[in-house]
């Protein structure tokens, strides 16, 4: 999101930050409820991270202005929050069979030797998707709940078809 105020990250500093400027040039705010984080920059860009919910985001995003109302500086009204990349995992009731997946569909990478999961990209919607033997899996690369949700219907019917899963 952008304030589009300047922030004078010195007067943020707590227990809670950390800000090295010759190292990166933003304020890294650590919160433990809701736990989540956020980068700070003095420009009034602030991204946050790692919120398990709407709702945590929210709570989140008034702890941010909190602390960035104590440091002196008045949130503007017009402020614009954008999600830019929501990251979902689940798990299958089953164990998945990885050479399977990995050779039956397209758009995979798998090589064992270096991570255990197989990478599959789908097109339909545009996400990413990695899948452990275990029946996990990790679902990235959109910004609506919706698209994720569809994303792992269909991953489930391409699976199924491809007799994936191990009984």
């Amino acid at each position: 999101m952008s304030l589009g105020v300047k922030i004078p990250l010195n007067k943020l500093l707590d227990e809670n930050t950390e800000y090295e400027p010759e190292q990166f040039p933003g304020v890294v705010y650590r919160m433990e409820n809701p736990k989540a984080a956020a980068l700070i920059f003095s420009s009034g860009k602030i991204v946050c991270t790692g919120s398990r919910s709407m709702e945590d985001l929210k709570k989140a995003i008034q702890l941010i202005f909190k602390k960035i109302r104590k440091a002196g500086v008045r949130i503007p009204s017009n402020y614009k929050v954008e999600i830019q990349n929501i990251v979902a995992s689940a798990k299958f009731k089953e164990r998945v069979n990885l050479d399977k997946i990995a050779f039956e569909l397209e758009n995979t990478e798998y090589e064992p030797e270096q991570f255990p999961g197989v990478v599959y990209r789908m097109e339909d919607p545009k996400v990413a998707f990695l899948f452990f033997s275990s029946g996990k899996i990790v679902c990235t690369g959109t910004r609506k709940v919706e698209e994720i949700k569809k994303a792992i219907e269909e991953v489930y019917k391409k699976l199924k078809k491809i007799k994936a899963f191990e009984d």
